[in-house]
């Protein structure tokens, strides 16, 4: 599975990263922006998932 940029990244760069984002928002927020990262890729993932589904279902219907 194609990861985008993320898979480019490694270790090394996702822990440099991690650290920064500490120093800036601080260890308080983090739990919250993590929350909202995560809800925000599940909902895009389900509507890209949905659009898929859907792109299949017409050429399955197209067949007919």
């Amino acid at each position: 599975m194609y990861m985008g940029f993320v898979g480019n990244i490694g270790f090394p760069g996702l822990i440099l990263i991690l650290l920064v984002a500490l120093i800036i928002f601080g260890p308080s927020k983090l739990p919250e922006i993590g929350k909202a990262v995560g809800s925000s890729l599940r909902e895009f993932k389900k509507a890209t998932n949905g659009i898929m589904s859907d792109d299949d279902s017409n050429k399955v219907e197209d067949k007919k």
